[in-house]
Parts: C-alpha cells; sequence; structure tokens
C-alpha cells in the first residue's frame, strides 16, 4: 500500500491463495511441515516468498535442502510399462519360433527393432540363422533394463554417477534440481499475521502506543530495483587509463575534433607520395560533397582547444619567460611541401613527379590521426621547444570488416619533440611506456613508413596471453616532413601509435573486435564489464 502511513495489514494473498496463512494454519496441528509433501502443487517461488515473509517476522523457521531429482522420459515409461526393446524381441521371437529378420519392425515396432535386436544379441537371448531369428534363450530372462527403470521410478535417483550418465545419452532419463523446505514454528510463532505499523506517526508518540505497537520490520537484505543507467564502453574506460599515462608522462592531448581532413594534412604534409597506394579506394574513405578542401588555413577553434589543453597541462611549455613566436605563413608551407615532393628540397631528392593540387585538396575521412600531429607540429613551428602531444581518437580505413578488422577503430597516437633525440632514446622511452601496461622486454623490428626514417614495429611479451604479441609501430619523423614546417634543422620528433582496440580485447577477453564495437554489441555486456586497471592481471 503504498503511500498509507499507520497501521496496515500485510498483504498475504498471492494468485487468490492466501498461502502465508495456509503455512500458519498447518503449523498450528503439525510440528514440522515439508514443502514438498504439503504443498505439492505450489510453484518453489512462492512458498519461498511466503517463508520469507513469516522468517523476517521469526514467526517461522526453515531449511533449504536442495537434491537432483531423476525422472523418467516418455520411453522409459513404456519400458516401465511393457518391457525393454530387447524383452519385446525376445518375446516375439518366442511367440512365432522364428521371425525374419525384415518382418522384425512390422511386428515390434522399428524402435524397439533396431534398438532391441542387438541388445538381445548382446544378451545372447537371440541369434541369426541365416535371414531368420531364433532363440538362444529358451526360458524368460529377467528384463535388467525395466528392473532398474523401476526402481528409479520408485526413487527417484540414481546412486551410480557412470550409470546416470550412460542413461542420459540415451535419453531415458533426465535430471531436474528439486529445492525444498522444512518448516518449523519461531519464537514469535502466532496464528494469524499481525497488524504492522510502517511509521513512527504524531499519533502514536502523543498517545505512547509507539512503546507496544508492532512495527515492520527493514529488510536490510533486500536488492534494490534495477536501474535503468548508462555505462561507460570498455573502449573508453581504457581510453581514460592511456590518457592518465599520458597526463602523467608531461604530454598535452591534440584536439581530434576533425574527422574529414584534407589529402594535404592526411596525406602530402607526412610526405606520403600522391601514387602512394594508401591513397586507393581500397584505404581510403573519400568524400564527394565538397568536391574540394581550401587550402591550409588558420583554424580558429582548435587553436583555442590547443591553447586551454598546453594552459591546463601538467607540464607546462613555457617558463613564464615570454617569447618571441614566428607567425605561421600556410601559402609557404604549401610550397614547401609542393617543392620538397615534385623536385627535392632541405636536402632530399623528393620523389620527383607531378605534384597535383586537385588531388592533395581532395577531403577524406582521415586515416590516421597522425594528420592531427602534422597540424600540432606546424603549430610548435611557431615557437620550437621540446614538446610532448597526445591524441586518442577514431579514424577510417576501407577495410574488409572481419573478427579483428573494422571500417573505423581508434588510434593512440603520441609525438614527443626535442633537440639530440636519438632511436635508442626512443626505445627506453617506449619500455617506459608500455611497461604501465605490464608489457616489458620490448622487441623492435624494422619496418617502413613514408613519413619516419627509421622506422619500427613495436613487440611486447604479454603474460597472460603467454605469448610475443605487436603492440603498435613508431619511428622519427623524416625531415622531409618537418623542415618544410619551419622546424628547426637540429629538432628530432619520435612519433608512435597502436590501436585501442587490441588492448582492450585482451584485457575483457573479446575475440572477435564486432562484439566489442558496432550493431552486434550486447548493452547488457557493456553495463556489467568493470573498470579496468593495466598495473593488474
Amino acid at each position: 500500500m503504498t503511500g498509507t502511513r499507520g497501521p496496515v495489514p500485510v498483504p498475504l494473498e498471492t494468485q487468490g491463495q492466501n498461502l502465508t496463512q495456509d503455512v500458519l494454519d498447518l503449523l498450528d496441528t503439525k510440528e514440522t511441515l515439508q514443502s514438498n509433501e504439503d504443498f505439492p502443487a505450489v510453484p518453489q517461488r512462492d512458498i519461498k516468498a511466503a517463508l520469507d515473509r513469516l522468517a523476517s517476522r521469526s514467526m517461522v523457521e526453515y531449511k533449504t535442502l536442495d537434491k537432483e531429482q531423476v525422472n523418467l522420459t516418455p520411453e522409459s515409461e513404456g519400458i516401465v510399462a511393457n518391457g525393454s526393446h530387447e524383452f519385446k524381441v525376445w518375446k516375439a521371437v518366442k511367440e512365432a519360433g522364428k521371425i525374419a529378420i525384415k518382418e522384425l519392425p512390422s511386428i515390434v515396432g522399428k524402435e524397439s527393432a533396431s534398438v532391441g535386436q542387438g541388445n538381445a544379441f548382446k544378451n545372447k537371448w537371440i541369434k541369426k540363422d541365416g535371414t531368420d531369428l531364433v532363440l538362444v534363450a529358451t526360458e524368460e530372462p529377467e528384463d535388467s533394463m525395466q528392473k532398474l527403470l523401476k526402481g528409479i521410478q520408485e526413487s527417484q535417483t540414481v546412486s551410480d554417477a557412470k550409470q546416470l550418465n550412460d542413461l542420459k545419452k540415451k535419453r531415458l532419463v533426465t535430471v531436474t534440481k528439486v529445492i525444498t523446505y522444512t518448516v518449523t514454528k519461531g519464537p514469535k510463532y502466532a496464528k494469524e499475521m499481525p497488524v504492522e505499523h510502517t511509521d513512527l506517526t504524531a499519533d502514536l508518540l502523543a498517545s505512547g502506543a509507539w512503546e507496544t505497537a508492532n512495527f515492520k520490520p527493514y529488510n536490510f537484505a533486500a536488492l534494490g530495483a534495477q536501474q535503468d543507467a548508462g555505462a561507460l564502453h570498455p573502449l573508453m574506460k581504457v581510453r581514460q587509463e592511456f590518457r592518465n599515462i599520458f597526463f602523467s608522462q608531461g604530454f598535452v592531448e591534440m584536439p581530434t575534433g576533425h574527422f574529414v581532413d584534407s589529402g594535404f594534412w592526411n596525406f602530402d604534409a607526412l610526405f606520403v607520395p600522391q601514387q602512394h597506394p594508401a591513397r586507393d579506394m581500397q584505404d581510403t574513405f573519400f568524400v564527394s560533397d565538397p568536391p574540394t578542401a581550401d587550402k591550409p588555413r588558420a583554424d580558429p577553434d582548435s587553436e583555442r582547444q590547443m591553447d586551454q589543453m598546453e594552459a591546463s597541462s601538467q607540464r607546462l611549455f613555457s617558463t613564464g619567460d615570454k617569447r618571441e613566436k614566428k607567425p605561421r605563413d600556410f601559402e609557404k608551407y604549401w610550397n614547401d611541401v609542393k617543392k620538397v615532393h615534385e623536385d627535392g628540397a632541405f636536402g632530399s631528392i623528393g620523389y620527383r613527379y607531378k605534384f597535383k593540387d586537385e588531388e592533395t585538396l581532395r577531403l577524406v575521412l582521415r586515416t590516421h590521426t597522425t594528420a592531427v600531429s602534422t597540424w600540432a607540429l606546424h603549430r610548435l613551428a611557431e615557437d620550437p621547444r621540446p614538446a610532448r602531444y597526445f591524441s586518442i581518437d577514431r579514424v577510417f580505413r576501407n577495410e574488409t570488416v572481419d573478427a579483428t578488422h573494422l571500417a573505423e577503430f581508434h588510434q593512440i597516437e603520441g609525438v614527443i619533440a626535442d633537440f639530440g633525440l636519438t632511436l635508442g632514446g626512443l626505445q627506453r622511452f617506449l619500455g617506459d611506456f608500455f611497461a604501465n601496461m605490464g608489457l616489458e622486454n620490448l622487441r623492435f623490428k624494422p619496418a617502413y613508413n613514408p613519413y619516419t626514417e627509421p622506422s619500427m614495429e613495436i613487440f611486447g611479451y604479454h603474460k597472460g596471453l603467454k605469448r610475443w604479441i605487436e603492440i603498435g609501430n613508431s619511428g622519427m619523423f623524416r625531415p622531409e616532413m618537418l623542415e618544410p614546417m619551419g622546424l628547426p634543422k637540429d629538432m628530432r620528433v619520435y612519433g608512435f601509435g597502436l590501436s585501442l582496440e587490441r588492448p582492450t580485447m585482451m584485457k575483457y577477453g573479446v575475440s572477435n573486435i564486432r562484439e566489442l564495437l558496432g550493431h552486434k554489441v550486447d548493452l547488457s555486456w557493456i553495463k556489467e564489464q568493470p573498470a579496468v586497471r593495466f598495473d593488474k592481471e
């Protein structure tokens, strides 16, 4: 009775039956109740609800008994009534003297003929005589199968586990779990449920009746109602763990709001040639409307976000001294990138092909977040100084979808700019970085990237999987990429990246990426997953 104050009767009826009162009435005449005997037709959940209602008020006490009950199938019940299949075959041969094998199904039935004939041979009750069946055992044999099933029907148990498994395989028995309750009187037993107060009212206090009033007890063991609340996706939980690692090492997060970018930022500024296979329709999603992008220009929204992120970072970029900044010249940057591709520049011979403006201005769904890193490094050229940047966001590839590949996924990327950096320093940094994930003793394999030289694939030994796995890619950005931006010749930049999905799949035991991201995701599974800790297996 929601909202009712004062004394209220306890609701007793369940589907028209006052089961709670029935238990109290029966206990008045019997010391002990057995739920399966005294309430055989009442569902287990209903009898338990009534007993819990009484036990919470100390009116009854009960014990729960769980046991397995063996039940006969319809086939077994037929054997108990009419004999086993093999006995039917023996009886038919006994009555006929001999039976042609091909006529046996029409006499005893197909099932008894197929099963019983073999068992009768095995028991040496009958044998073949040419195309006929004749008797071996002339005296009526003991039907052990019928006898066994009769015993099971009476006791509803099978003591031999091997025999039980054999009967289950033959589909002669089924096993069900039966829960019964043994009920006795409690210290506050009464023949009727008392009226209970749900609130301490002013009237009770004024009259003093509160001292003897019967208050409804609180059920502290009751579970709360299931809340239809939101939940963080496991990818976002792992993403936050990576963000914490980056922030703890002095990185600044880059703005990654542009899913669509121009070929200039996505390819050309990274010294990726325009005839590179990564640009064709097998790897890249091209945007048809609008048909072209603007040439490189200022991006006030991204600039504002970057300023805020640098200002709130743990390791500020400046010491407080005013530094002179060199304004960016986007037109010069465009021309220098074009020149290093066509004719070579900055000590490089370039690719020596005709650079097409219409190709570099095509719009694409970004294939990597390195396009964002390129923009951030070009911004850094205003005031070249040691810097650390990272990003974690979606990228898009025209991939064939399977258990380990999607057309969109998340890329984790980090760049470190400083003077005097070496390849050994990159390997040491990566060792420290991946140690936070529980991956140690890294191995490096030479690789090729158009915008890094040297380049390395990163492998780590995963203790849980007990094998070496590829965990990322890395390298030092080429001068053909950095110097057109206006960065000093002696400034070096590390770059490394990995996917977000792979470590998430390993942490949460997911073998098919489509169960983690996409339309096949189980939302209840998403809600149930705990937070992740890289320092815990």
